[in-house]
């Protein structure tokens, strides 16, 4: 798996999998140690709890310099979140930062899981949902959930 990867990168890897993070399986690619296939749990006290969310990130030749590219293969309905998985996250765009790493990363989607910010949306029906009826748009998200999120994962 080592083939040639920087060392950073390789520490990251190992870290991740000797300290995972609480709620979130990061395994490497064994052909592609830049590609990471991770399954995040629903947080507690969400609409997504119990739901069980595959994503999928990938260091760029660049990284740290340049941000990882993330994305959710598991349908979500989240205002930061479109129909592609992609997130809306600072981290992963401006705010990035060599100094942040890819356990930071999966902290912060964690977070976004659990407080949605509709101020800020990528998916703009969705966003305006969570605007203008928050309980409605939380039984959407509880019962994409249970339809996309719930699927025994490979």
């Amino acid at each position: 798996m080592a083939g040639g990867l920087p060392r950073r990168i390789l520490k990251e890897t190992q870290r991740l999998i000797s300290e995972p993070v609480p709620g979130i399986i990061a395994k490497p690619d064994e052909n592609n140690g830049r590609y990471f296939k991770i399954v995040v749990d629903g947080p507690q006290e969400s609409p997504f709890e119990g739901g069980k969310f595959n994503m999928e990130l990938f260091l760029p030749e660049e990284y740290p310099m340049t941000a990882p590219k993330v994305r959710f293969t598991t349908k979500i309905y989240h205002p930061n979140i479109d129909k592609l998985g992609r997130i809306c996250l600072d981290i992963l765009k401006d705010k990035w930062s060599p100094a942040l790493q890819i356990r930071t990363v999966l902290l912060s989607i964690q977070a976004l899981l659990s407080a949605p910010n509709p101020d800020d949306p990528l998916a703009n029906d969705v966003a305006e949902q969570w605007k203008s009826n928050e309980s409605q748009a939380m039984e959407t998200a509880k019962a994409w959930t249970r339809l996309y999120a719930n699927s025994p994962q490979s």
